[in-house]
């Protein structure tokens, strides 16, 4: 399943698409508090482009921006909350959230977290790496994947799924390489879709039942539909 779980077929829904501008919106405030110009702020130009390419109108991007930048009255304080524990079968989740309301997220969790286990700070990070993740997809049918994480300074690669007909690639890399690896992968034919920061599993569980397995997708899914919840990671294989 990968380091991060998304909802299935999410991005054809009309509502999910409301919900992904939504979530996009708070990582644009987020990241516009370092400075509105994107050519100046590294972080804000990567998430700025994930805006674009999912086709936020640009007067709700502009909109965050100067909000997160102070620009306009009304602003949106926003804070990164992180919560660790166990989906059912005792398989490790890290969810992000950004709230403007810190004892209704933490409620929220505590009941979303009930089919499963909500942990203390550190009891199941230890089991994530925290890294750079660049989802890309190849511009021909040739490109080679391996070819492009070396030259570009990737750390690792997941080859894009079988199913998958965009064929989106995933390169790992260092926290600190993330922007580099993200100018440097066009050159090696790969368009980027979305570039962050988040937790890649160590040692992802594999051996669940079919049935076990819907009961984590069902956790997962119910998780990801919480307006507070940014990205849900998740060591399942």
């Amino acid at each position: 399943m990968g380091a991060q779980w998304k909802s299935k077929h999410k991005e054809i829904a009309a509502n999910a698409k409301g919900k992904i501008f939504g979530k996009l919106a708070k990582e644009i405030m987020v990241a516009a508090r370092g400075g509105a110009d994107p050519d100046s702020n590294s972080r804000l130009r990567i998430v700025v482009e994930q805006a674009k390419k999912a086709s936020m109108p640009k007067d709700t991007l502009d909109r965050a921006i100067k909000k997160g930048a102070g620009l306009l009255d009304g602003g949106v304080s926003l804070d990164r909350l992180v919560y660790e524990g166990f989906a059912p079968h005792r398989v490790p989740v890290i969810v992000e959230c950004l709230s403007d309301n810190v004892n209704r997220t933490k409620s929220s969790m505590n009941v979303l977290f009930r089919k499963g286990q909500l942990g203390a700070e550190g009891s199941v990070s230890w089991d994530f790496d925290y890294v750079g993740m660049i989802e890309a997809t190849p511009n021909t049918a040739d490109a080679d994947v391996e070819m492009a994480a070396i030259e570009a300074g990737a750390q690792d690669f997941e080859a894009a799924d079988a199913e998958d007909e965009e064929r989106t690639a995933l390169f790992i890399t260092d926290t600190t390489d993330l922007d580099a690896v993200c100018k440097a992968l066009p050159a090696q034919g790969f368009t980027v879709t979305s570039a962050k920061l988040g937790y890649r599993p160590k040692n992802p569980v594999t051996a669940l039942s079919d049935a076990e397995r819907a009961e984590v997708e069902e956790f997962l899914e119910a998780m990801d539909n919480d307006d507070d919840v940014q990205n849900v990671y998740v060591g399942l294989a």
